[in-house]
């Protein structure tokens, strides 16, 4: 149900308390709380009168939270949200230079911070500029112990105001902070309500990070706009993912293909035979291309249909999605535009005819309002209306977009455009591959080489010869790694993408 009167998280709160009051918003699964849309809009008020009345805060205040998924972190998101201020969540695996920077940058007036994080605040706050406080909470009864307002403090929000600044993981260069507006976020949870038919029936599984954006618009700002409900789990477990599923009767869950290829590695055919997946209709996957073997295979061992999907920090989540059957599915594709407009373009940012490789772009109201404090990346990022993902790919006749890599990853080989997902791909078609990415080094004969940074199943043995010659057998020798590299992991952002550039330095 859309209803269009509502256009701020305030104001979806309160219309989802009006429709199912008793209705469960947010499960914990360890403590086995469950809080009703009642007591969840009752929770945010509590927020609201400490963040306006006890702590002195206005509106647009920037407050950062440092927690794990938890109770706390989720109602601090949307609380902070509610009363008419900015959250910025925070990266608990990121470097403290870039914490620092972030703090910093944003010119936050407040620190949440779990008790398990606080010397992590306190070292990240040790050569701010500007005064800031630090609050340690408890991640489960933080909100519990809050006092009850004797009346509603009232904040005037509209819908084009700011309410989540998050940065990007500045993996090249300092993180860029992406400002988005409750019309922003809200759009990126109705575009997961659209492209996944989520109804008011479903619950999903949260595994991925409140701090990273699939996190906190897929299952978060989706199940709220959507009137359904979540279970929110503190970080992925192998064991407890499918027990979580059965035991709280989860309908879809989002994950990022590493934890795709971690379940395909884990689970025996009678350990999965025991699993009651009876609730499940589908599970997502995004923030890294999800290669055509380990889709089919994942989906043949749990018997679960698979939707790849394609978002960005900058558009809220969701730009693309496969449909869910009876629509066509197609492997190596994250699908096609739900709720915005895609296009793609050549270097000089003019439209290119179908099944022609160029930069994708994306226009619609889930596309941030800006680079904060950043007007030249901001300029740079954008032609007309039209947002520049920096993506490469192409779109073919039914509008299905198959993407082809970033483009400061392209293999520039003899003057040759290689497109590094190409190599990922055959290389995931081998049995023994559990973790693949192919990445340039430099060569003085074609200006730059393909290698391969590789993780085999832990049972399996693999030469590196075999498998360069399982590539040429694909590819063909110009296209085929010269050299593979491996590992018993490959680094990894905060959403579980593969780095493919900080590869390099681990050789």
């Amino acid at each position: 149900m859309i209803v269009k009167s509502l256009k701020t998280v305030r104001d979806y709160i309160k219309f989802n308390e009006s429709q199912k009051p008793k209705g469960h918003f947010v499960i914990c699964p360890y403590t086995n709380i469950n809080i009703s849309n009642e007591n969840f809009r009752k929770n945010l008020d509590k927020i609201n009168y400490y963040l306006t009345v006890k702590k002195k805060q206005k509106k647009s205040s920037i407050l950062c939270t440092l927690i794990e998924n938890s109770l706390s972190s989720a109602q601090l998101m949307l609380g902070i949200m509610y009363s008419g201020m900015i959250q910025v969540p925070l990266n608990i695996v990121a470097g403290e230079e870039q914490l620092s920077y972030v703090v910093n940058h944003s010119a936050a007036k407040i620190i949440f911070v779990s008790s398990k994080y606080l010397n992590l605040a306190k070292k990240i706050t040790a050569n701010i500029t500007h005064d800031i406080e630090i609050i340690e909470i408890n991640k489960d009864s933080f909100v519990d112990q809050l006092e009850i307002p004797s009346e509603e403090i009232k904040i005037d929000i509209d819908q084009h105001d700011p309410a989540f600044l998050i940065y990007t993981s500045g993996t090249t260069g300092k993180p860029k902070g992406v400002m988005l507006s409750h019309s922003n976020i809200i759009a990126g949870g109705k575009n997961v309500m659209l492209s996944h038919k989520i109804n008011t029936n479903d619950r999903a599984l949260c595994v991925l990070p409140l701090f990273h954006i699939n996190g906190a618009i897929v299952t978060i700002m989706g199940p709220l706009v959507s009137q359904s409900s979540l279970v929110l789990c503190e970080r992925f477990s192998v064991t407890n993912f499918w027990k979580f599923i059965s035991k709280f009767k989860c309908t879809w869950f989002s994950v990022v293909p590493t934890i795709i290829s971690a379940l395909l590695n884990k689970f025996s055919e009678n350990e999965i035979n025991r699993l009651d997946l009876s609730s499940l209709r589908f599970g997502r996957t995004a923030s890294a291309a999800l290669a055509p073997e380990t889709h089919k295979k994942f989906e043949e061992k749990f018997k679960t249909t698979m939707i790849e999907t394609m978002g960005l920090t900058e558009t809220c989540a969701p730009i693309l999605s496969n449909p869910l059957p009876p629509g066509k599915i197609k492997y190596g594709s994250p699908g096609i535009p739900y709720g915005n407009e895609v296009k793609i373009v050549d270097e000089k940012l003019k439209d290119v005819p179908r099944n022609t490789i160029g930069q994708i772009c994306v226009k619609g109201t889930n596309v941030m309002k800006e680079y904060y404090k950043n007007s030249e990346e901001t300029k740079k990022s954008f032609i007309d209306d039209w947002f520049l993902t920096g993506d490469l790919g192409f779109m073919d006749e039914e509008n299905y977009v198959f993407v082809r890599g970033r483009i400061k990853e392209l293999i520039i080989k003899g003057g040759e455009n290689i497109s590094p997902r190409e190599i990922d791909d055959i290389l995931y078609q081998h049995p023994n591959v559990v973790e693949a990415a192919a990445f340039a080094m430099p060569c003085n004969y074609y200006g730059e080489k393909i290698e391969a940074g590789v993780v085999l199943n832990k049972e399996k043995s693999l030469k590196e010869n075999e498998l360069i010659l399982h590539c040429k057998k694909f590819l063909g020798d110009f296209k085929s790694p010269s050299k593979i590299h491996f590992f018993n992991k490959l680094p990894k952002g905060p959403s579980g993408k593969i780095q493919r550039l900080k590869i390099k330095d681990l050789i």
